[in-house]
This record gives structure tokens, sequence and C-alpha cells, in this order.
């Protein structure tokens, strides 16, 4: 699930002697799976391990992973880095805004994945977002925008030009796409 680079893991060793016995490092997601998350490494001692937690043996100390944050972890590495400005810990995962998709994921959940992936880290830096409503039996993918989004004035250009011909190139399924967002212009919209 986790990979923890050799130098990271003597880090890690180093810091916990410091700490008190049984304490190990707790890798976690907080808002898994939306363009909000942020993944981080903290002590874990003993008695905070849950009873559900993963449990990955590393030298000379565990990781401990929450049931809820363990299918946003996977492929993460965890490495320990020098360079000119110093030491680093740095800590990648590529599947902590959105789970990684199964191989016979339906199209709505493939599609789901690219508006949580590619569409969504986008609109956020308006203070937006789009989700999957339903696609209907002739194709159409029925969005619904929120946040910032609600009431742009640029939405039918982000629609038409940016998610449309996106989903139509990434799936052939896909015939065109469709908002059903009531936009209210407010202070809330990004223009």
């Amino acid at each position: 699930m986790i990979t923890i680079s050799e130098t990271a893991q003597s880090h890690f060793a180093k810091l916990l002697s410091e700490q008190a016995d049984g304490t190990n490092i707790r890798v976690f997601v907080v808002n898994p799976g939306t363009s909000q998350a942020e993944c981080g490494v903290s002590y874990c001692p003993a008695d905070a391990v849950e009873e559900d937690d993963i449990r990955l043996n590393f030298n000379g100390f565990d990781a401990v992973v929450d049931k809820e944050s363990a299918p946003f972890l996977e492929e993460a590495e965890i490495d320990f880095v020098t360079d000119k400005m110093g030491t680093q810990l740095t800590l990648k995962a590529p599947n902590a805004k959105a789970r990684k998709l199964s191989d016979d994921a339906s199209l709505e959940e493939q599609v789901d994945h690219m508006l949580q992936t590619e569409v969504n880290p986008q609109l956020a830096n308006h203070g937006g977002q789009v989700q999957l409503v339903e696609i209907t039996a002739e194709g159409i993918a029925v969005l619904q925008f929120g946040g910032g989004c609600n009431g742009c004035s640029m939405i039918d250009i982000t629609l038409k030009e940016g998610i449309e011909k996106e989903m139509i190139a990434k799936f052939s399924e896909i015939t065109g796409v469709r908002d059903i967002t009531e936009h209210n212009r407010g202070d809330h919209s990004y223009y």
C-alpha cells in the first residue's frame, strides 16, 4: 500500500527512538476523495491504535493507517530527501483525491473519477466544483455545478469547450453534457 524509502525509514526510526515505547507513525488522509484532500504523517502512541487500523511493518516501527484512508493511500510513497535547501520529508499519494479505479469500473465511475481528479481541481481554483448526476440512455452526462461555478459568467464555455470536449475525447459512449444547475448570480460566483 505505502512505500517508505530506506532513508525515510531511518529518519522515522530515529524520531521514534525519542518517543515512548510502542509509538509508531500514522499515515492519513484528511478529506479523502475530494479536491481538498490532504495527506499527513504523525506520531501514533500505542493507545491510539484503533482495532480496525491497518499495520504496515517497516524497519524498527509500524506505520498505522485508518480504514477510511487506506484506499486513498494505495501507491503512496514517503521519502526523506536532502537538497540545497536542507532535508525534507515528502509524501506523494496519487490516489488521495479519488480512489483508484478498478479495471471493471462502470462508465459512471470512470466519468466521476475524471471529474474528481481532472476537472474539480481546476474548478477549485475558483471556489467551484461539479458532480455527475447521471448519464442518460443517449450518452448525455448530466452535471450539477456548485460553489463559485454557480452563476459564473464563464459556465457555458467551461461546460462546452472544456468538460464536454474532454469527456467526448475520453469516453466514446458520451455524446454530450448538460448542466442542470439553477445558476443564481451572487457574491459567491467567480467572475
